[in-house]
């Protein structure tokens, strides 16, 4: 595997550029990194963790939670971690920065860095093509917090963590629609409780167990690789993951640079240091200003200073600003200036590190061409719903909603109400065994966080399909999963018609009728929506997002950042 970082010159270009912008931005010469030396930990601004911000410890760079078995950190916890330094690359990404690959194509190609795409065992079937015969697109944006060149590790700070293994710090999911009209955009927060699968380098055949009990989501990184979070991503979400990106602190602030200025607010001047000097080191005036180069990183990484000083608030400023600079890319002339234009796709491509689906400049170049047809009014970001569990949080059952609409491909924005609803899907290509020949396990899925497991479900259910002519229905009583809602999955396209043929004789919908690796033959697994009685009622389906997924349209340019008193200057 490649995962070298980023080695590249920080050549910024456009002195002219600054000093247009110079009465609007004023600063007293600190526009470095937050780099406090001597401190312990992998973060700078004194609180526990590995993000390049936060200091003194290295309680989050294990990664250990309540389950993992570590001691929980006393202290309150940040929440919400969101777009980090990654988001400059996801606003390239979607406003077409690849566009400028065919300059100098063969080495602009060897510029993009390759690994594997899944390094787990179990794969999540892709989704069905809607009537039209298109499927969504789902790539994963990871952020890694390298320490692993001297660029890195002076953006980075924490100097005793060089060369230590890299923490996916950022996680996002991109999801593109099947009618390529929306774009929905979850963020994960690092500290998010979970398991992460058994993942296998395919380069030297090493095995990462599974996680023993649960861990921080930006452990997974260190288990081979990126195809490990798309692994344990999958595993979370059920959502299949065509592609991943990855890019570290070097490339962000190449690629800021080579963008130029984008706009960012604040309702009152800033400076990001307390009387420590932990902080980001941002020095704003009051009002709006184009941010570059290490000063945009410095924004991406503030929590000090912005409103309560929580990863909440540092998630809004993230999102402010990848909204900005999505709508730069689109209508300014950066793109129209063949040096800008030049410089833009060296940085874009000597950033990345993607799966082999993505490791050409033609290849990002047809993908950005997808994700360009999409207006920023149509592009809807969000935070994965969560909750605390001691000092870490978890997903709640808003971010299973969350998830299911992505998974469902329904918008977030909630403009999909007027579409015509997909056709019935068509025939499958083996139909259907004969009933009684057609091996059914039924399972009792039926607890949730506030009831427990009804009981006696899984044999009821039974009982009606064997009353029904499925006489090799039976229930299974080891496994004892968790359903929000009843589902059949069947392993292999054989068995398609069998799953399906089970569905309608319970009048469960076709949609829910699912593929998956994680059953060896026909399974219907009655979820919390059937608790009681022989007659299956689909429930009305709820496709409104969230509020905890704090949703934020791509298109709003009014937005900007409170700054705690406890932060200005005058």
């Amino acid at each position: 595997m490649t995962r070298s970082s980023v080695q590249g010159e920080d050549t910024r270009e456009g002195a002219a550029d600054a000093s247009e912008r110079a009465e609007a931005v004023r600063g007293d010469g600190d526009n470095g990194v937050d780099d406090t030396e001597g401190e312990p930990g992998n973060d700078t601004d004194g609180e526990p963790g590995n993000d390049a911000e936060d200091g003194a410890g290295n309680d989050e760079g294990n990664g250990t939670g309540i389950d993992g078995g570590a001691p929980a950190d006393p202290r309150p916890r940040r929440r919400r971690r969101a777009l980090r330094w990654t988001a400059v690359l996801l606003a390239v990404v979607l406003a077409g920065t690849a566009g400028a690959g065919y300059l100098y194509y063969e080495h602009l190609n060897d510029n993009i860095k390759q690994d594997a795409l899944n390094l787990g065992d179990n794969k999540v079937a892709a989704p069905t093509p809607n009537a039209a015969g298109q499927t969504p697109l789902n790539i994963l944006v990871i952020g890694s917090d390298a320490r692993d060149s001297e660029e890195n590790q002076q953006l980075g700070g924490a100097r005793e963590t060089f060369g230590s293994t890299p923490l996916a710090d950022v996680q996002m999911l991109v999801h593109l629609s099947a009618d390529r009209s929306n774009m929905s955009v979850v963020s994960m927060p690092r500290d998010t409780l979970l398991e992460i699968p058994k993942c296998t380098d395919p380069d030297n055949g090493e095995v990462h167990p599974a996680s023993e009990g649960r861990v921080m989501t930006n452990q997974s990184l260190g288990h081979g690789g990126p195809g490990c979070a798309v692994a344990t991503w999958q595993e979370l979400t059920g959502i299949h993951i065509d592609h991943f990106v990855m890019v570290d602190f070097a490339g962000v602030v190449s690629m800021a640079d080579a963008v130029g200025g984008v706009p960012v607010c604040v309702d009152a001047n800033i400076h990001s240091r307390d009387g420590s000097g932990h902080g980001s080191g941002l020095r704003l005036a009051k009002g709006t200003h184009p941010v570059r180069g290490e000063q945009a990183l410095q924004w991406l990484r503030t929590r000090y200073g912005f409103e309560d000083g929580s990863d909440l608030a540092r998630a809004k400023a993230q999102h402010m600003y990848l909204n900005s600079m999505v709508r730069v890319l689109r209508e300014s002339a950066t793109l129209s200036s063949p040096n800008k234009l030049r410089r833009l796709a060296e940085e874009a491509t000597a950033a990345l590190t993607v799966d082999p689906g993505l490791d050409s400049v033609k290849k990002l170049y047809d993908l950005s061409s997808e994700l360009r047809t999409v207006k920023p009014e149509r592009i809807t970001m969000t935070t994965m719903p969560n909750r605390y569990v001691g000092a870490r949080v978890e997903p709640t059952e808003d971010a299973e909603q969350l998830f299911r609409l992505v998974r469902e491909d329904i918008a977030l924005d909630g403009k999909d109400a007027g579409k015509k609803p997909d056709a019935e899907p068509e025939p499958p290509a083996d139909p259907a065994a004969p009933d009684d020949e057609l091996a059914v396990q039924v399972r009792n899925g039926t607890r949730t966080d506030e009831l427990g497991t009804a009981p006696g479900r899984a044999n009821t259910v039974a009982g009606l399909l064997v009353e029904r002519g499925f006489t090799k229905a039976v229930a299974d009583p080891s496994v004892l999963p968790s359903e929000e809602r009843t589902v059949i999955r069947y392993p292999s396209a054989d068995l398609e018609g069998d799953a399906r043929r089970v569905a309608k004789s319970l009048g469960v919908p076709a949609s829910s009728v699912k593929r998956s690796t994680d059953v060896s033959g026909v399974t219907l697994v009655v979820g919390a929506d059937w608790r009681e009685g022989t007659a299956y009622e689909a429930p009305g389906s709820d496709d409104r997002t969230p509020e905890s997924a704090q949703a934020l349209n791509g298109a709003d340019d009014s937005a900007c950042m409170h700054v705690n008193p406890a932060f200005t200057w005058s």
